[in-house]
């Protein structure tokens, strides 16, 4: 299942939290822990929401005030878009040196198709077992 695909109700998002129902609609006015809108604006929380509730109810009882906590989720928050982003400039730097010249070679795959490779390394060798029959023979 997807942790950001809004699924569940506020009564079982509640249950789950271990919070009333009415504390979590408080949560989203502060914009604390905001969930997804139907398109009845009815809400629906995911598997992601329920962590940061689990989350917003450890850090108030160990005393940390409404305005910390929000701090603290907006602090994470923006950690994971870093890490996301962290991970789309590897991809594209990758992607820029094979597209520099001399970087890439090419070589026969097992089925004969070109393969472009990075330089240094090999084309993946075919395993499998191939009865060998010498011609002229039957």
């Amino acid at each position: 299942m997807d942790e950001l695909q809004p699924i569940f109700t506020i009564s079982m998002a509640a249950e789950l939290s271990g919070m009333h129902a009415q504390t979590l609609r408080q949560y989203d006015r502060l914009g604390l822990v905001c969930p997804t809108r139907t398109a009845g604006q009815s809400r629906r929380y995911s598997m992601r929401d329920i962590a940061q509730l689990r989350e917003v109810a450890q850090l108030s009882s160990e005393g940390v005030s409404l305005e910390g906590i929000s701090r603290v989720l907006d602090l994470e928050n923006q950690a994971d878009n870093l890490r996301k982003r962290v991970r789309e400039l590897e991809v594209a730097l990758a992607d820029a040196l094979l597209a520099q010249p001399g970087r890439r070679i090419f070589a026969a795959g097992v089925e004969g198709e070109v393969q472009s490779l990075r330089a240094g390394t090999r084309a993946r060798r075919q395993t499998d077992v191939v009865v060998w029959r010498p011609f002229g023979r039957h």
